[in-house]
């Protein structure tokens, strides 16, 4: 190319970079009364709760012929609230309840005894023990991270991220190594990027006038955070020499984060996030990336009023996948194995229930070309009527699914029926 055309390409560049970086800086402070997201009118819900999950196994179906036919299996229930899973290099798994417990399922069975080690946690709502995720290099150092709400005051929890060591069944040196200062908060998940750092969601509260602060440049609410190993802040983040911002935020204008999933093909870090009434999303995280809450959403506020307008707003990153109407977006893997090979670069995304219905919680595959834009996207487990908090993929090459349910929570593996 020839040099002028060389630094006019430069220029505008540069340019557009700083547009979108002062149309981002505008967006704060936000005035609430203006804000349809900011609405506190909830209709009230059927109360139908989650018939009783049957023995098993279930035989179910997949559009895929290679695999049409798959038998889904109970590996252990009696759980409160399951939230997230972790694979143990033997095999074993831990999971976390939201209640504060964190369980061991060894050699298929759930031992009866919590895990012991797990710091003080606060449970009320949509609040208490979050994820449990290993270190990459967890054989060398059996370094497990929670993420989870501690106690604040009275009335109050804070999201906070916790480090200890696996020994012999039990966390020991527990501390909380990152606190986000920020309370009235709700989903957390973490996950790591190939350079080694940590990512954690922050969400922000899903209603009323607190929906501004994901918008709040000095509050970790409704933020994705990057960290090294140890909780520090890396000198690398995108906002660490602007005193405008906190200095771990590394993306903003989130609601309520139920993923933080590598996408082991294109080493991108892949969130979903709960809209309102409709507006569930995927997003690809891009460092600095403002993503909108509460100013634009492709769905409706819970009384009926769309969010926005135009779900588009320049200085706002798009979502990759948008659900309307919202299945409760939750946990999401993508499947890497030998098992499943139709299904190698799906992502497999749990829900709580589809467009306020309750008994529609359900697991989605979704398909996507070679340049990941989304070319099928197939429900699944609809027939168990249960809610889906999770999905992820064992060191076996099959499917390890979490149901949300209370008291009867279970753990249920996904294979191929014969």
């Amino acid at each position: 190319m020839h040099p002028a055309r060389i630094r006019y390409a430069s220029a505008v560049a540069l340019l557009s970079f700083v547009a979108a970086a002062h149309a981002q800086h505008a967006i704060w402070p936000l005035d609430a009364s203006k804000l349809p997201a900011a609405s506190t009118s909830i209709p009230p819900g059927t109360g139908w709760p989650s018939p009783p999950l049957g023995p098993g196994p279930f035989l179910v179906e997949s559009v895929r012929p290679e695999h049409r036919m798959l038998r889904v299996v109970v590996v252990a229930r009696g759980l409160e609230q399951p939230w997230a899973i972790a694979f143990l290099p033997n095999g074993d798994m831990l999971v976390t309840e939201r209640p504060g417990r964190l369980r061991l399922i060894h050699d298929g069975k759930l031992d009866p005894t919590p895990v012991k080690g797990v710091p003080a946690v606060r449970v009320r709502g949509l609040q208490g023990l979050m994820d449990v995720v290993l270190h990459p290099r967890f054989a060398d150092n059996h370094f497990v991270y929670l993420s989870y709400h501690r106690p604040k005051g009275e009335n109050a929890g804070e999201t906070v991220l916790a480090r200890g060591r696996w020994d012999n069944g039990a966390l020991v040196d527990v501390r909380d190594i990152f606190e986000t200062g920020a309370i009235g908060t709700e989903g957390s998940r973490i996950g790591f990027a190939r350079d080694g750092m940590l990512h954690m969601t922050v969400s922000a509260p899903g209603t009323g006038p607190d929906v501004v602060r994901s918008q709040n440049p000095q509050d970790y609410a409704g933020k994705t955070v990057r960290l090294r190993d140890d909780g520090s802040i890396p000198p690398d983040n995108p906002f660490v020499n602007d005193k405008g911002y906190l200095p771990a935020i590394y993306t903003l204008g989130h609601r309520n984060g139920h993923s933080m999933t590598l996408n082991p093909w294109t080493g991108e870090l892949w969130v979903t996030e709960q809209g309102p009434d409709g507006g569930d999303e995927i997003n690809i995280l891009k460092p600095g990336g403002n993503y909108g809450w509460p100013l634009v959403s492709y769905g409706r506020t819970y009384p009926g009023p769309r969010v926005s307008a135009s779900p588009v707003l320049e200085g706002t990153e798009q979502p990759t996948v948008v659900w309307v109407p919202s299945i409760a977006v939750t946990g999401m893997t993508f499947y890497q194995g030998n098992v499943f090979t139709a299904w190698r670069r799906s992502a497999f995304i749990g829900g709580l229930r589809q467009g306020e219905v309750p008994r529609t919680g359900q697991m989605q595959r979704i398909e996507f070309n070679d340049k990941w834009e989304e070319i099928r996207r197939e429900p699944m487990l609809r027939e168990l009527n249960q809610r889906i908090r999770g999905v992820s993929e064992g060191p076996d090459g099959l499917l390890y699914v979490l149901t949300a349910e209370a008291p009867d929570g279970a753990v249920l593996r996904i294979e191929p029926a014969g």
